[in-house]
């Protein structure tokens, strides 16, 4: 054999590590941190911090959440109310005398007579000429749904 090439045989002993072998681990997967130089950068979490990040993000998501319902359940509020003022008009409209057979979508006049009883007409305040014998009231619009939607004027109980 020639002197720059070395013969290893079993029978030379190991050579010694020159990392101090309490520094070193045989199973480096099961450590919480990088084990040499070149092992990825492990930082450690800090828990608290990522769940009040966490806490942070759900309670804004549900208070937007609860905001929509919350205009949600304003908007159906008001469509109630609409709905139930619209009932009250069409029962004093459907009291006061009515000599015609009215038709959705058309629309019609209220008036008051001296003696307190309503009239509802086919004529419009403009149209009576010099001297209206009633008094208006509203103008109203037949709906499909025959309740009355108030176009002009008041119809609240007097």
């Amino acid at each position: 054999m020639e002197e720059g090439q070395k013969k290893h045989t079993q029978s030379e002993a190991p050579r010694p590590n020159p990392i101090d072998p309490d520094k070193v681990t045989e199973r480096p997967g099961i450590l919480e941190y990088a084990h040499h130089v070149g092992s990825a950068l492990i930082k450690p979490i800090d828990r608290g911090r990522l769940k009040g990040v966490a806490l942070e993000s759900m309670y804004e998501q549900t208070n937007r959440q609860l905001d929509q319902i919350r205009q949600q359940v304003a908007l159906l509020a008001q469509q109630a109310k609409a709905i139930h003022q619209r009932v009250r008009i069409s029962e004093r409209i459907y009291q006061a005398q009515i000599n015609f057979k009215p038709l959705p979508g058309h629309i019609y006049h209220l008036y008051r007579r001296t003696n307190g009883e309503d009239v509802l007409s086919m004529i419009a305040p403009n149209e009576w000429g010099y001297s209206c014998p009633l008094q208006f009231v509203a103008t109203v619009k037949l709906l499909t749904d025959h309740t009355w939607e108030v176009l002009e004027g008041s119809v609240e109980e007097e």
